[in-house]
């Protein structure tokens, strides 16, 4: 007649101090050299970030840089050279992408090509710029005609109500065009251009209006 009880080994583990039982099974484990079995990773920070902060989304930013492009005017006080200098890539994206929404009326075949004369426009200026020694880069360049199209969206409504008036659609369409070219170009021609400045503000004047053109079905 046999009789009597097991009892679990009084096996206590070392945490900060502090000491804790451990159940048999984990005592197991670790004796047979799988106690990696039972280890937690702690939670890395770095996984818990937003959304907007994991693809480096800034929508003050953002915004802030709207407002440099629809007021270029120095008076405003606005620090415009923020749009150049701490160039994105959503924001632009977002504007371009807008810009070919509302093109030839709903026909979104257009989007790619407007995208596709927005970076290959852009990649233009920038080489005419490194030519004319200016210092800046693709970004940059991407970033500023990008968001300068938001002049054209803003008289996009415009033109639908005055659409039948030919000379005031006209006048408003070259209005459009000079806004986004002088936001633009009071950007990315600097100083150090000096008497080439027309060498650089023709070609970024001449992508607007076929930005424009773009969008008329022209």
């Amino acid at each position: 007649d046999l009789s009597g009880s097991i009892t679990t080994p009084d096996v206590k583990l070392n945490l900060g101090g502090e000491f804790i039982k451990e159940s048999t099974a984990t005592a197991f484990l670790r004796q047979r050299g799988y106690g990696w079995l039972l280890e937690v990773e702690d939670d890395d920070p770095e996984d818990n970030k937003p959304l907007l902060e994991e693809l480096d989304i800034d929508l003050k930013d953002i915004y802030y840089k709207i407002r440099c492009v629809l007021m270029p005017m120095p008076s405003l006080g606005f620090n415009r050279h923020v749009v150049r200098d701490n160039p994105d890539f959503w924001g632009p994206l977002a504007v371009v992408l807008f810009f070919s929404m509302i093109s030839l009326y709903g026909q979104f075949k257009v989007v790619s090509w407007i995208i596709t004369i927005w970076i290959f426009g852009s990649l233009t200026i920038f080489l005419l710029a490194r030519v004319l020694g200016g210092e800046v880069a693709y970004g940059q360049v991407l970033g500023v005609i990008g968001y300068s199209l938001l002049p054209l969206i803003v008289i996009a409504p415009v033109l639908l109500v005055v659409g039948s008036f030919e000379v005031v659609s006209t006048l408003i369409k070259l209005f459009g065009v000079f806004w986004a070219a002088y936001s633009a170009a009071s950007l990315l021609v600097g100083e150090e251009f000096k008497t080439k400045k027309p060498l650089l503000i023709y070609p970024i004047f001449l992508l607007y209006i076929y930005f424009l053109s773009l969008y008329t079905g022209v």
